[in-house]
Protein backbone atom coordinates (compact mmCIF):
# COMPACT_ATOMS: atom_id res chain seq x y z
CA UNK A 1 0.00 0.00 0.00
CA UNK A 2 2.57 3.12 0.15
CA UNK A 3 3.89 4.97 2.67
CA UNK A 4 1.66 6.34 5.81
CA UNK A 5 2.67 10.22 6.27
CA UNK A 6 1.00 11.82 9.75
CA UNK A 7 0.95 14.97 9.01
CA UNK A 8 2.16 17.69 11.88
CA UNK A 9 -1.24 19.69 11.82
CA UNK A 10 -3.38 16.27 12.28
CA UNK A 11 -1.49 15.51 15.71
CA UNK A 12 -3.61 17.53 17.90
CA UNK A 13 -6.54 16.38 15.85
CA UNK A 14 -7.59 13.58 18.54
CA UNK A 15 -8.69 11.09 15.86
CA UNK A 16 -9.86 8.20 17.50
CA UNK A 17 -9.17 4.93 15.47
CA UNK A 18 -8.15 6.43 12.53
CA UNK A 19 -4.31 4.99 11.04
CA UNK A 20 -3.66 8.11 9.07
CA UNK A 21 -5.00 11.57 8.74
CA UNK A 22 -3.48 14.41 7.52
CA UNK A 23 -4.13 17.44 4.88
CA UNK A 24 -3.82 17.34 1.45
CA UNK A 25 -3.21 20.57 -0.99
CA UNK A 26 -5.32 20.58 -3.93
CA UNK A 27 -4.76 23.94 -5.00
CA UNK A 28 -2.43 27.34 -3.28
CA UNK A 29 -5.53 28.14 -1.49
CA UNK A 30 -7.61 24.94 -0.89
CA UNK A 31 -6.41 22.12 1.32
CA UNK A 32 -8.60 19.34 2.30
CA UNK A 33 -8.49 17.22 5.25
CA UNK A 34 -8.55 13.24 5.50
CA UNK A 35 -8.48 10.31 8.10
CA UNK A 36 -8.20 6.80 6.56
CA UNK A 37 -9.94 4.19 9.55
CA UNK A 38 -9.73 0.44 10.08
CA UNK A 39 -8.03 -2.18 8.24
CA UNK A 40 -5.54 -0.66 6.32
CA UNK A 41 -5.32 -3.68 4.28
CA UNK A 42 -9.29 -3.69 4.15
CA UNK A 43 -12.19 -3.47 1.66
CA UNK A 44 -11.26 0.55 0.47
CA UNK A 45 -15.05 2.68 0.73
CA UNK A 46 -14.56 6.24 0.13
CA UNK A 47 -17.14 8.41 2.62
CA UNK A 48 -18.43 11.03 0.60
CA UNK A 49 -20.10 13.83 3.04
CA UNK A 50 -23.38 15.54 2.30
CA UNK A 51 -24.06 19.33 2.22
CA UNK A 52 -22.01 20.96 0.46
CA UNK A 53 -20.73 21.95 3.68
CA UNK A 54 -21.17 19.49 6.13
CA UNK A 55 -17.93 17.68 6.82
CA UNK A 56 -18.14 14.49 8.01
CA UNK A 57 -18.75 13.09 11.36
CA UNK A 58 -17.64 10.60 13.98
CA UNK A 59 -21.06 9.68 14.00
CA UNK A 60 -20.37 8.58 10.33
CA UNK A 61 -18.01 5.64 11.39
CA UNK A 62 -20.66 3.71 13.24
CA UNK A 63 -22.01 1.97 10.12
CA UNK A 64 -18.33 0.19 9.20
CA UNK A 65 -15.92 -2.81 10.27
CA UNK A 66 -12.94 -2.01 11.50
CA UNK A 67 -11.73 -5.34 10.62
CA UNK A 68 -12.57 -5.82 7.38
CA UNK A 69 -12.77 -2.05 5.91
CA UNK A 70 -10.65 0.73 4.71
CA UNK A 71 -12.68 3.70 5.25
CA UNK A 72 -11.67 7.22 3.78
CA UNK A 73 -13.23 9.93 5.34
CA UNK A 74 -12.46 13.18 3.84
CA UNK A 75 -13.82 17.04 4.27
CA UNK A 76 -14.56 18.78 0.96
CA UNK A 77 -13.52 22.19 0.05
CA UNK A 78 -14.50 24.73 2.76
CA UNK A 79 -16.11 21.91 4.25
CA UNK A 80 -14.81 20.57 8.46
CA UNK A 81 -11.11 20.78 9.17
CA UNK A 82 -10.56 22.25 5.71
CA UNK A 83 -9.42 25.12 5.05
CA UNK A 84 -9.88 27.97 4.10
CA UNK A 85 -13.25 27.58 6.32
CA UNK A 86 -16.26 28.01 4.24
CA UNK A 87 -14.22 29.21 1.29
CA UNK A 88 -16.51 29.86 -1.70
CA UNK A 89 -13.81 30.72 -4.19
CA UNK A 90 -12.79 28.10 -6.51
CA UNK A 91 -15.49 25.69 -4.96
CA UNK A 92 -17.47 23.62 -7.67
CA UNK A 93 -18.41 19.78 -8.54
CA UNK A 94 -15.71 19.79 -10.80
CA UNK A 95 -13.09 21.08 -8.20
CA UNK A 96 -14.19 18.35 -5.86
CA UNK A 97 -14.69 15.96 -7.83
CA UNK A 98 -10.44 16.39 -9.15
CA UNK A 99 -10.21 16.53 -4.96
CA UNK A 100 -11.48 13.01 -4.80
CA UNK A 101 -9.13 11.69 -7.29
CA UNK A 102 -6.04 13.27 -5.62
CA UNK A 103 -6.85 12.11 -2.58
CA UNK A 104 -7.08 8.45 -4.28
CA UNK A 105 -3.73 8.97 -5.93
CA UNK A 106 -2.39 10.28 -2.74
CA UNK A 107 -3.38 7.63 -0.41
CA UNK A 108 -2.74 4.89 -3.30
CA UNK A 109 -6.05 3.74 -4.12
CA UNK A 110 -6.54 2.79 -7.25
CA UNK A 111 -10.35 2.04 -7.10
CA UNK A 112 -13.08 1.62 -4.21
CA UNK A 113 -16.80 1.69 -3.28
CA UNK A 114 -18.39 4.76 -2.91
CA UNK A 115 -21.05 5.47 -0.16
CA UNK A 116 -22.68 8.83 0.13
CA UNK A 117 -26.09 11.08 1.47
CA UNK A 118 -28.07 13.24 -0.24
CA UNK A 119 -25.66 15.57 -1.96
CA UNK A 120 -22.43 12.79 -1.05
CA UNK A 121 -24.44 11.15 -3.58
CA UNK A 122 -24.80 13.66 -5.74
CA UNK A 123 -21.07 13.69 -5.88
CA UNK A 124 -20.49 10.20 -5.71
CA UNK A 125 -22.61 9.50 -8.95
CA UNK A 126 -20.52 13.17 -10.62
CA UNK A 127 -17.69 11.56 -10.03
CA UNK A 128 -18.90 7.71 -10.97
CA UNK A 129 -19.51 9.47 -14.34
CA UNK A 130 -16.12 11.04 -14.79
CA UNK A 131 -13.98 7.98 -13.10
CA UNK A 132 -15.84 5.21 -13.60
CA UNK A 133 -12.98 2.61 -13.66
CA UNK A 134 -12.17 3.79 -10.40
CA UNK A 135 -15.35 2.64 -8.47
CA UNK A 136 -16.42 -0.70 -7.46
CA UNK A 137 -19.46 -0.08 -6.25
CA UNK A 138 -22.40 2.61 -4.84
CA UNK A 139 -23.97 2.68 -2.02
CA UNK A 140 -26.10 5.92 -1.48
CA UNK A 141 -28.93 6.94 0.78
CA UNK A 142 -31.29 10.16 0.29
CA UNK A 143 -30.64 10.86 -3.32
CA UNK A 144 -30.18 14.50 -4.39
CA UNK A 145 -29.90 14.43 -7.94
CA UNK A 146 -28.60 18.26 -8.27
CA UNK A 147 -30.97 18.59 -11.29
CA UNK A 148 -32.86 22.45 -11.35
CA UNK A 149 -36.33 20.44 -10.50
CA UNK A 150 -34.54 19.16 -7.35
CA UNK A 151 -33.36 22.69 -6.16
CA UNK A 152 -36.89 23.94 -6.67
CA UNK A 153 -38.79 21.71 -5.02
CA UNK A 154 -36.33 22.08 -1.97
CA UNK A 155 -35.63 26.24 -2.17
CA UNK A 156 -38.64 26.82 -4.26
CA UNK A 157 -41.81 25.91 -2.26
CA UNK A 158 -42.03 22.38 -2.80
CA UNK A 159 -41.85 21.42 0.53
CA UNK A 160 -44.60 23.81 1.92
CA UNK A 161 -47.22 22.19 1.62
CA UNK A 162 -46.10 19.45 4.21
CA UNK A 163 -44.31 21.82 6.23
CA UNK A 164 -45.65 25.39 5.93
CA UNK A 165 -44.47 26.42 8.75
CA UNK A 166 -40.77 25.91 8.12
CA UNK A 167 -41.70 26.95 4.86
CA UNK A 168 -42.92 30.32 6.56
CA UNK A 169 -40.08 30.81 9.07
CA UNK A 170 -37.73 30.41 6.00
CA UNK A 171 -39.11 32.64 3.49
CA UNK A 172 -40.41 35.48 5.96
CA UNK A 173 -36.87 36.96 6.22
CA UNK A 174 -37.10 37.59 2.62
CA UNK A 175 -38.42 40.44 1.42
CA UNK A 176 -41.62 39.61 -1.25
CA UNK A 177 -40.08 41.44 -4.01
CA UNK A 178 -36.71 39.27 -3.60
CA UNK A 179 -38.57 36.11 -3.46
CA UNK A 180 -38.08 34.81 -6.73
CA UNK A 181 -34.51 34.07 -6.03
CA UNK A 182 -34.52 33.22 -2.59
CA UNK A 183 -31.02 31.13 -2.46
CA UNK A 184 -29.69 34.51 -3.81
CA UNK A 185 -31.22 36.63 -1.61
CA UNK A 186 -29.82 34.25 1.43
CA UNK A 187 -26.26 34.04 -0.38
CA UNK A 188 -25.91 38.10 -0.76
CA UNK A 189 -26.91 37.92 2.99
CA UNK A 190 -24.57 35.07 4.22
CA UNK A 191 -21.96 37.22 2.66
CA UNK A 192 -22.62 40.50 4.05
CA UNK A 193 -19.75 42.75 6.29
CA UNK A 194 -22.67 42.51 9.04
CA UNK A 195 -22.19 39.55 11.62
CA UNK A 196 -25.26 39.26 12.62
CA UNK A 197 -26.45 39.61 9.27
CA UNK A 198 -24.55 36.93 8.62
CA UNK A 199 -25.22 34.37 11.35
CA UNK A 200 -29.30 35.37 11.33
CA UNK A 201 -29.08 34.00 7.37
CA UNK A 202 -26.96 31.36 8.23
CA UNK A 203 -28.25 29.75 10.57
CA UNK A 204 -32.27 30.33 9.54
CA UNK A 205 -31.30 28.21 6.41
CA UNK A 206 -29.75 25.27 8.46
CA UNK A 207 -32.69 25.59 10.60
CA UNK A 208 -35.39 25.21 7.64
CA UNK A 209 -33.11 21.89 6.93
CA UNK A 210 -33.20 20.31 10.50
CA UNK A 211 -36.89 21.14 10.57
CA UNK A 212 -38.05 18.86 7.61
CA UNK A 213 -35.35 16.35 7.48
CA UNK A 214 -36.75 13.53 9.53
CA UNK A 215 -39.82 11.80 10.43
CA UNK A 216 -40.60 13.54 13.66
CA UNK A 217 -38.20 16.50 15.01
CA UNK A 218 -39.61 19.52 16.90
CA UNK A 219 -38.14 22.81 17.36
CA UNK A 220 -35.99 22.10 21.05
CA UNK A 221 -34.07 19.75 19.16
CA UNK A 222 -33.45 21.28 16.12
CA UNK A 223 -31.87 24.37 18.31
CA UNK A 224 -29.67 21.27 19.71
CA UNK A 225 -28.72 19.94 16.61
CA UNK A 226 -27.38 23.49 15.53
CA UNK A 227 -25.24 23.85 18.51
CA UNK A 228 -23.37 20.94 17.54
CA UNK A 229 -23.24 21.34 13.94
CA UNK A 230 -21.50 23.26 11.25
CA UNK A 231 -23.77 25.28 9.76
CA UNK A 232 -21.76 27.96 9.30
CA UNK A 233 -20.54 26.23 6.35
CA UNK A 234 -23.02 24.12 5.63
CA UNK A 235 -25.49 27.25 4.59
CA UNK A 236 -23.21 29.18 2.41
CA UNK A 237 -21.93 26.37 0.45
CA UNK A 238 -25.34 24.55 0.04
CA UNK A 239 -26.48 28.35 -1.57
CA UNK A 240 -23.53 28.88 -3.28
CA UNK A 241 -23.94 25.41 -5.09
CA UNK A 242 -27.92 25.61 -5.42
CA UNK A 243 -27.92 29.36 -7.09
CA UNK A 244 -25.07 27.94 -9.56
CA UNK A 245 -27.49 24.45 -10.50
CA UNK A 246 -24.40 22.24 -8.79
CA UNK A 247 -22.27 23.73 -11.58
CA UNK A 248 -23.54 20.51 -13.30
CA UNK A 249 -25.46 20.97 -16.73
CA UNK A 250 -29.39 20.18 -15.73
CA UNK A 251 -30.50 16.38 -15.35
CA UNK A 252 -26.53 15.68 -15.74
CA UNK A 253 -26.76 12.55 -13.37
CA UNK A 254 -29.92 10.71 -15.38
CA UNK A 255 -28.29 12.01 -19.13
CA UNK A 256 -25.43 9.66 -18.35
CA UNK A 257 -26.43 6.40 -16.55
CA UNK A 258 -25.04 4.68 -19.69
CA UNK A 259 -21.66 5.68 -17.93
CA UNK A 260 -22.93 4.09 -14.81
CA UNK A 261 -24.44 0.46 -15.94
CA UNK A 262 -21.46 -1.63 -15.15
CA UNK A 263 -22.01 -0.50 -11.87
CA UNK A 264 -23.67 -2.50 -8.95
CA UNK A 265 -25.80 0.65 -6.96
CA UNK A 266 -27.67 0.56 -3.96
CA UNK A 267 -30.15 3.12 -3.41
CA UNK A 268 -31.88 3.63 0.33
CA UNK A 269 -34.28 6.48 0.56
CA UNK A 270 -37.00 7.69 2.58
CA UNK A 271 -40.42 7.25 2.13
CA UNK A 272 -41.25 10.29 3.84
CA UNK A 273 -37.86 12.26 2.54
CA UNK A 274 -39.00 15.64 1.62
CA UNK A 275 -36.49 17.13 0.91
CA UNK A 276 -35.37 14.68 -1.50
CA UNK A 277 -38.81 13.19 -3.00
CA UNK A 278 -37.97 9.54 -3.29
CA UNK A 279 -39.64 9.85 -7.47
CA UNK A 280 -35.90 10.98 -8.15
CA UNK A 281 -34.43 7.80 -6.63
CA UNK A 282 -36.98 6.08 -8.37
CA UNK A 283 -36.25 8.00 -12.11
CA UNK A 284 -32.63 7.13 -11.58
CA UNK A 285 -33.34 3.15 -10.35
CA UNK A 286 -35.28 2.81 -13.58
CA UNK A 287 -31.89 4.06 -15.72
CA UNK A 288 -30.21 1.58 -13.89
CA UNK A 289 -30.52 -2.66 -14.51
CA UNK A 290 -27.72 -3.19 -12.08
CA UNK A 291 -28.87 -1.19 -8.95
CA UNK A 292 -31.20 -2.21 -6.41
CA UNK A 293 -33.98 0.41 -4.59
CA UNK A 294 -34.60 0.02 -1.00
CA UNK A 295 -38.00 2.71 0.07
CA UNK A 296 -38.45 2.41 3.64
CA UNK A 297 -40.14 4.19 6.24
CA UNK A 298 -37.96 7.29 7.01
CA UNK A 299 -37.39 10.71 6.11
CA UNK A 300 -34.31 12.56 4.97
CA UNK A 301 -31.64 11.70 7.43
CA UNK A 302 -29.02 8.79 7.84
CA UNK A 303 -29.96 8.50 11.39
CA UNK A 304 -33.48 7.47 10.78
CA UNK A 305 -33.94 3.49 12.17
CA UNK A 306 -34.69 2.31 9.55
CA UNK A 307 -32.28 3.66 6.80
CA UNK A 308 -29.67 2.67 9.43
CA UNK A 309 -30.72 -0.95 9.60
CA UNK A 310 -30.65 -1.07 5.40
CA UNK A 311 -27.15 0.70 5.14
CA UNK A 312 -26.41 -2.12 7.74
CA UNK A 313 -27.23 -4.65 5.68
CA UNK A 314 -25.95 -3.13 2.26
CA UNK A 315 -22.18 -2.65 4.04
CA UNK A 316 -22.59 -6.02 5.21
CA UNK A 317 -22.87 -7.28 1.77
CA UNK A 318 -19.50 -5.31 0.52
CA UNK A 319 -17.84 -7.06 3.23
CA UNK A 320 -18.83 -10.29 1.78
CA UNK A 321 -17.41 -9.47 -1.69
CA UNK A 322 -14.18 -11.54 -2.96
CA UNK A 323 -11.15 -10.31 -2.55
CA UNK A 324 -9.60 -7.96 -5.23
CA UNK A 325 -6.34 -5.56 -5.71
CA UNK A 326 -6.87 -1.92 -4.91
CA UNK A 327 -3.98 -0.86 -3.87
Amino acid sequence: MGVIVIDEKCKTAKVERSFDCGYLSVSDKHEIYYEQWGNPDGIPILFIHGGPGAGFLKDDHRFFDSTKHRIIFFDQRGAGKSTPFASLKNNTTAHLIADTNALLDHINVKNCHLFGGSWGATLALAFAIQCPDRVLGILLRGLFLGSKESIKHYVGGGVRHHFPDAWQRFIKIVPYEKQDDIVGYYLKQMQSSDEAIREKYTYEWAYYEFSIYKLKIEGASVEELLNDFSYKSLSPLEAHYMQNNCFMPDNHILKNTRKLEHIPISIIHGRYDFICPPKYAFQLHERLPNSTLHIVCAGHAGSEPEIEKKIEIEIAKISQQPSLSFC
